[in-house]
């Protein structure tokens, strides 16, 4: 039998999953707190809304795309019924509510994995691909952005820096053993932009920018080393790495020169979507794990204390 996935949650992430899930013919139905939002949702995916215990029994897997807030319950009661899970970022809103749910997915031999939806770019598999990371020392991120009223009911950090934060967290691949921050309300009630300073055991660092009231879009990565520096600008789809060997002479920098390259872009939502099908039904390790989503909010956390002053 087809493999039933449902939705619960249909705002902005949630629509787009279950439009997604309904063109792969997968869709199993959707659930809101708000009636005119699901059945309107419903409507346009061609499937029904329902209540959320209706919806799990109804499915062999669910997507939590509700309010951070709900997420620990939701996930909970889809555990509770033997169904697999995809947790939209954060996995939670607390470190202990995070961790139940990955003993209890762990318990039950679920699926479980989480919206971190950078490591399925097509940039950042470039970037992997070219083995840049590799005893990187410094790391430099910017993701900011005009206002838009979405998302305000978390920080900056857990709406947009997390993102950052799984990457450099991976890229780093060392344990986080300080963290400094700043950041200020502007629009919202939390904090609508931040600045972290990150440090691993390894001795690597990060400096990590977000903003959610910024004058433009930005989204840049760096990712500096003893082998050389890398700078991915993912707005421009471009990636320039100066090391030895590389393929542009660099003047007085006898044997160094600079790669370029660009990626093709694809659909990155469709790319999870399609890795966590691929986990329940061949196997496969879930790169975007429920352990991942516990470190990146660990972290979120951390800095968001830091600007609170009390860490």
């Amino acid at each position: 039998m087809a493999l039933r996935i449902g939705v619960l949650g249909t705002g902005h992430f949630g629509r787009f999953h279950a439009l997604k899930l309904a063109a792969r013919g997968v869709l199993a139905g959707v659930h809101d707190a708000d009636p005119q939002r699901a059945a309107m949702v419903a409507a346009e995916c061609g499937t029904q809304a329902r209540d959320a215990a209706g919806l799990i029994e109804a499915s062999d897997a669910v997507i939590v795309a509700v309010p951070t807030a709900f997420h620990h319950a939701h996930a909970l009661q889809a555990i509770a019924a033997g169904r697999h899970l995809f947790v939209e970022k954060p996995i939670a809103a607390t470190v202990p509510q995070a961790e139940a749910i990955l003993r209890g997915a762990r318990d039950r031999g679920l699926v479980l994995q989480v919206g971190h939806i950078e490591r399925y770019s097509a940039a950042i598999r470039t970037l992997r691909a070219s083995g840049a990371e590799q005893g990187a020392l410094a790391f430099e991120a910017t993701r900011v952005a005009p206002f838009r009223p979405r998302s305000l009911d978390v920080s900056v950090v857990l709406d947009l820096m997390i993102h950052d934060l799984d990457l450099v967290l991976t890229l780093a691949a060392s344990p986080l053993v300080e963290v400094r921050a700043v950041g200020r309300r502007v629009m919202s009630e939390h904090p609508d932009f931040a600045v972290a300073q990150l440090r691993f055991g390894s001795g690597a660092a990060a400096t990590v920018t977000a903003s959610r009231v910024s004058i433009a879009l930005e989204r840049r990565l760096r990712v500096m080393g003893p082998l050389g520096e890398t700078r991915v600008d993912f707005l421009a789809r471009s990636i320039e790495r100066i090391r030895p060997g590389g393929a542009e002479p660099v003047a007085n920098m006898s044997g160094w020169g600079i790669d370029r390259a660009t990626w093709t872009e694809h659909d990155s939502l469709e790319a999870e979507q399609a890795a966590f099908i691929a986990s329940i039904e061949g196997g496969a390790p879930v790169e975007a794990s429920g352990e991942a989503g516990l470190a990146a909010l660990d972290a979120a956390l951390r800095v968001e204390r830091a600007i609170a002053g009390g860490d």
